[in-house]
């Protein structure tokens, strides 16, 4: 009986989620595009502690789309996986 209730609501939520949707964008700026997703990919961990004391968002709002998003994690990986190839493991070191 667990599984059922569980099931049902997973179903519901997913059905209300659904139903929301972004409001246009106000004012002539123009959308963000690549090169702001790459940069607020890049320090979305700074963002991310600002938020927690400011009103700062991790990403942006309205975004442009596929490469915004594309640019994000981009730029999300390029810092939060850029050191893994310079890092020496000590264990296989020959002494």
């Amino acid at each position: 009986m667990k599984w059922r209730a569980l099931t049902i609501y997973c179903v519901l939520v997913i059905l209300l989620s659904s139903c929301a949707h972004q409001p246009p964008p106000s004012g002539g700026a123009p959308l963000p595009g690549f090169l702001l997703g790459l940069l607020h990919g890049y320090i979305s961990l700074f963002s991310l502690i600002a938020s927690l004391f400011f009103e700062v968002r991790v990403y942006e709002f309205p975004n442009a789309g596929f490469f915004y998003d594309l640019g994000f994690v981009v730029g999300a990986l390029a810092f939060y996986g850029s050191g893994s190839r310079t890092y020496i493991y000590t264990s296989s070191r020959w002494r």
